[in-house]
């Protein structure tokens, strides 16, 4: 666009205004431990490595003022102050995001609106923040975004707490799941699929599945402190063989000898002869 379509058009600059989050005296060392820490972590995570940080935004467009959003009990969260002069940020740097066609009678237009729809008391620190206020006003002043380092340890924080949420959600249907399992197999160990009355479920029919689960325990641990059948017959079969060699003993110690057969014999034919 050349300079005299711009200026036939009423263009004008729109600008970001970036601050730290700590107050204006902790650069001087007058402010809290707290506000120091967020500036340390700003220098290290945005200057050096080039990551992001904790920052606070504002719009100016038109005028000496500019626009951006906060927590508040009661009314709109949208507020403005002179450019670069909020006392409760310590001020960065500002960036030109680009220009927008908009009259100043559109702008106040756009700022009643979101006045209207930006109340203090919608404020979230991680999903509806000053930053995602601003990203909203530049979408309605038709130019670029804030930079992605502006509002990334936001959106990190904020994806981070949806995985959490959708991970717990998850752990409960599973629990869930697990819960109606074993209550549809012990159903069917009871047979009360088929042979239950239409009142199974009263207090009667949760006593007889409790006792049903107490004697199926028991049964298992009877079963499996018997010994098995096959030992069981081996062992029997074992003793048979064991009385059977026994009787086959006792059977040849009772047979005569030889000699005893013919002692026997020539006594019984001098009896014949007497």
């Amino acid at each position: 666009m050349s300079e005299g379509e711009e200026e036939g058009r009423q263009v004008q600059e729109v600008v970001a205004h970036v601050y730290d989050v700590a107050s204006s005296g902790s650069s001087e060392g007058g402010g809290g431990g707290g506000g120091t820490a967020i500036l340390h972590v700003n220098r290290f995570f945005k200057d050096a490595i080039g990551l992001g940080g904790i920052f606070h935004t504002a719009i100016q467009v038109y005028g000496d003022e500019e626009w951006s959003f906060g927590y508040c009990e009661n009314g709109t969260g949208v507020f403005s102050c002179p450019p670069c002069k909020n006392p409760m940020y310590t001020y960065r740097e500002s960036i030109v995001l680009g220009k927008t066609t908009c009259s100043i009678f559109t702008v106040n237009q756009i700022l009643r609106e979101l006045s209207w729809k930006w109340p203090g008391g919608s404020y979230e620190l991680l999903s509806r923040n000053c930053n995602h206020f601003c990203n909203t006003f530049c979408e309605k002043l038709d130019v670029p975004k804030l930079p992605a380092w502006v509002n990334r340890f936001a959106n990190a924080g904020d994806a981070a707490l949806e995985v959490a949420e959708n991970t717990a959600e998850k752990l409960k249907q599973a629990k869930k799941d697990i819960a109606g399992a074993c209550k549809a197999a012990t159903t069917y160990l009871t047979g009360a699929s088929s042979s239950s009355p239409s009142n199974a479920h009263d207090s009667g029919g949760s006593t007889n599945s409790s006792l049903f689960e107490g004697t199926w325990l028991r049964s298992i641990i009877g079963i499996s402190m018997k010994p098995s059948r096959s030992l069981m017959c081996s062992d029997s079969s074992d003793s048979s063989d064991d009385e059977k060699s026994e009787d086959e003993r006792e059977s040849d110690c009772q047979q005569p000898s030889g000699d005893q057969i013919e002692e026997k014999k020539d006594a019984t034919q001098e009896q014949a002869g007497k």
